[in-house]
């Protein structure tokens, strides 16, 4: 006669990850429960075996049960002890809860004790709770322990491809592999010369039978952490951190450092080197628009066109021809550095001035702000004393922050106008006394930065440049000749002599500009 018309479920699990152990434990389980379960005179309706740890969530075995037991199948679990059911506490709470929405109706246990009532569910609970602490115990020492041979030079893990473990008199350790440890050293012998990819090593070494713990070879990504595992030196990477170890190295630190360098190299994408030509992709054809190339003849650098859109009747240029015609460009676009100079002064007389302006702005709208600032707190009073009725008080209250709102605005535009205006003037006063500077030395790189500044599609065209100049430095050379012809000829560039003082209005009237157009430099 069957115990009641409940139906039972068997579940055992093996106790640790060692096969040895896995085969000793599952038939000892299920033995103890199916006498079990014969003494108990109950029904079991299927048996469940898992081989994996209860540590963290997950078990495909155990959860397939549960759906099993929530679908009606069965309503009670036989289980060796509780540990074997849950060791974390999502997969122990999920059994608790079953037990109490009356999903499972009765736990049996060769060596746990348990009844659906509230002492038995709180003994169940604590013999979760035990299991757990059990596993996070000894994780905690578990990895103490690892920490510690690490210390003493003892690799604390299974073996590497190319090790054994062996026990010895001074504790666990490894050693070389008779068969594999030789290859392991042929594999970065045969790597460091740097012609073999990892593809071809795969293959070379899959085929001599190095396996490892894979029946089919090791994989690409297998040889690629062999080659850079420092282990193999004698140096321990543990935790991130290099160790010193007392096992028998492989190979040298030399040769590890040699496949390094190959495998690093070999990472890198190949890309075509290029000369360092001065002015690679700078200029095009004015005839064909095709880009102007360099090339180097009899020791010399030419610039040509390269033609590829059909015939071109430009012929070469030598670069040091263009160097000469970007220098004259540069000149032209230069302003002397007494100039430049004496508007820094005059720009900064300027700015102390807008300083000035803008304080007493400010000043101003700060005393508006606080006359807002003064009605708010009356509006606030009022509707305190009950002179105004909520909708008033907050319908001008409104208006009053929208106005005050409107005067932080206007305070932020006037610090950002003042602040912002006179950058943009000092840039580009500076970049023309670089200019003068740089019309008169041979540094190519810097040439071509400050040329590519002034000049907008730079063409080459009859073995000469031809470029417009781009704003704002477009007006410079007429500049240079109008103000140069009111002086009286001033020499050596832009008020070169300086004759007399120069003011912003020479700049403005030599130009011809307009107030809008001369904003830059006002």
């Amino acid at each position: 006669m069957l115990n009641n018309t409940r139906k039972y479920f068997i579940y055992a699990r093996k106790s640790t990850d060692d096969k040895e152990h896995q085969v000793r434990s599952l038939p000892d389980q299920l033995s103890e429960l199916r006498e079990l379960a014969r003494k108990e005179k109950i029904e079991i309706v299927d048996t469940f075996i898992e081989k994996q740890t209860a540590k963290v969530p997950g078990r495909p075995v155990f959860a397939e049960m549960l759906e099993r037991i929530e679908a009606g199948d069965a309503s009670g679990i036989l289980a060796w002890h509780p540990d074997r059911l849950a060791r974390n506490s999502v997969d122990g709470g999920r059994i608790i809860y079953l037990v109490d929405t009356g999903k499972i109706e009765d736990l049996k246990f060769s060596t746990f004790w348990f009844d659906a009532t509230p002492q038995g569910k709180f003994m169940l609970s604590i013999a979760f709770s035990q299991s757990k602490y059990y596993v996070d115990n000894l994780s905690e020492n578990i990895k103490r322990g690892h920490r510690n041979k690490v210390k003493e030079g003892i690799w604390p893990q299974m073996a590497p491809i190319g090790y054994v473990n062996e026990t010895n008199k001074k504790g666990k350790g490894i050693v070389p592999h008779p068969e594999y440890g030789p290859m392991i050293r042929k594999i970065f012998e045969q790597y460091a010369t740097g012609n073999f990819t990892l593809r071809q090593i795969k293959e070379k070494f899959n085929v001599l039978g190095l396996r490892g713990n894979s029946p089919n070879g090791l994989s690409i990504s297998n040889y690629q952490k062999i080659l850079k595992n420092p282990i193999y030196t004698g140096i321990m990477r543990y935790n991130g951190e290099l160790h010193e170890g007392k096992h028998e190295p492989l190979i040298s630190k030399k040769l590890f450092d040699q496949a390094q360098e190959v495998m690093t190299r070999k990472s890198k994408p190949k890309t075509k080197e290029l000369k360092p030509y001065a002015y690679r992709g700078l200029f095009r054809c004015g005839e064909c628009g095709c880009f102007i190339t360099t090339e180097t003849q009899k020791g010399h650098n030419y610039l040509h066109c390269t033609k590829r859109k059909g015939p071109c009747s430009q012929k070469y240029v030598r670069e040091e021809v263009i160097t000469v015609q970007m220098k004259n460009v540069l000149r032209e676009h230069s302003l002397s550095e007494a100039v430049v100079d004496w508007l820094m002064s005059e720009i900064e007389k300027e700015k102390s001035q807008n300083q000035d302006l803008l304080v007493k702005e400010v000043g101003g709208v700060n005393g508006e702000i606080a006359t807002i600032d003064s009605k708010l707190d009356k509006l606030m009073n009022a509707y305190l004393e009950n002179a105004l009725l909520l909708e008033e008080y907050q319908s001008a209250k409104s208006k009053l922050v929208g106005e005050k709102q409107v005067l932080k605005d206007k305070i932020a535009l006037l610090e950002k106008k003042t602040t912002d205006r006179f950058e943009p003037v000092v840039d580009f006063f500076q970049s023309c006394k670089q200019a003068g500077i740089l019309a008169n030395s041979d540094d190519k790189a810097k040439i071509r930065e400050q040329f590519h500044k002034f000049g907008s599609n730079p063409l080459v065209i009859h073995r000469a440049l031809a470029a417009q100049s781009a704003a704002p430095y477009a007006f410079i050379p007429q500049i240079a000749q109008k103000a140069s012809c009111e002086a009286g000829g001033a020499a050596g560039g832009v008020w070169g002599g300086m004759p007399r003082r120069p003011q912003f209005c020479d700049l403005r009237f030599a130009t011809s500009l307009s107030d809008a157009d001369f904003v830059l430099l006002r």
